[in-house]
């Protein structure tokens, strides 16, 4: 990773970047780096085992406001990252992107239609125990999926890291925060846990980009992270792909569906 160590250190030294968020070597997998200055850089690292959404630190206030950013990013941070230049959070002359190339290499992608010409012409990342659960749960009878989510959730303690983990939750403040009126009960129970999901998932509908960092985060391994796969894959079905004009809850044409209505 010698390339991309020399790289930020270039941004450091040329003074066009503040900070540079990557990877460095953790005690089983590579965990988050926020480097501030040349030397540290030399910490980086970047390979297939890099695999955690980076992005979600790019809208912390508290760690880049006002900064100008250098990130190596994943397949599924750079979703993130097209997503939230969209949604206006992010701008193009206060960021430094980096990828890795179908060839394992360093690429800098210097603009938003880089980025988006990356991700068409570079296959998702595979995800074989996924597959297999999604396979799983598709092959239930209705009662069985709501059985076996009812049973997942149930063990929800509400400690939200879920939200924590993704780059899509920025809003400075959270419907379960909210209780002026209280829309999601704040004690954790199994159908107050499901409010609390069914809004999560709701709100990432045409925003999501599949990374996976909610369930990765959930201290007690509940696959939330398929709840949004499956909104996904429903929204494209439904309404086709996502549009630089907004999402499916911010957009309205007279033509769409209306069979998931019951």
């Amino acid at each position: 990773m010698d390339e991309l160590r020399t790289k930020a250190k270039e941004l450091f030294e040329k003074g066009e970047i503040d900070i540079f968020i990557g990877y460095e070597e953790g005690t089983r997998n590579p965990r988050p780096l926020f480097a501030n200055n040349a030397d540290e850089t030399q910490k980086l690292v970047f390979n297939d085992m890099c695999t955690g959404n980076l992005a979600v630190y790019l809208t912390r206030k508290d760690l880049v406001k006002g900064k100008r950013v250098g990130i190596s990013a994943s397949y599924y941070a750079l979703k993130s990252i097209a997503q939230l230049f969209v949604e206006n959070q992010l701008k193009e002359e206060s960021l430094k992107v980096f990828g890795l190339s179908s060839d394992r290499k360093i690429q800098a992608l210097n603009s938003l239609e880089e980025i988006k010409q990356y991700l068409k012409d570079t296959p998702p990342p595979p995800k074989l125990k996924d597959d297999e659960l999604i396979k799983q749960i598709d092959e239930m009878s209705s009662a069985e999926r709501w059985a076996f989510w009812s049973d997942e959730l149930s063990k929800c303690f509400k400690c939200y890291a879920c939200r924590a983990a993704c780059p899509m939750c920025y809003c400075t403040k959270c419907i379960v925060e909210v209780n002026r009126p209280q829309w999601i009960q704040p004690w954790a129970s199994t159908l107050g846990n499901m409010e609390w999901q069914i809004n999560r998932v709701m709100h990432m509908a045409g925003r999501c980009s599949d990374c996976g960092s909610c369930g990765t985060a959930c201290p007690i391994g509940i696959p939330i992270h398929l709840l949004t796969h499956k909104m996904s894959e429903t929204v494209k079905v439904n309404f086709g792909d996502s549009s630089e004009k907004g999402n499916v809850l911010s957009t309205f044409k007279p033509e769409d569906k209306e069979s998931f209505i019951l």
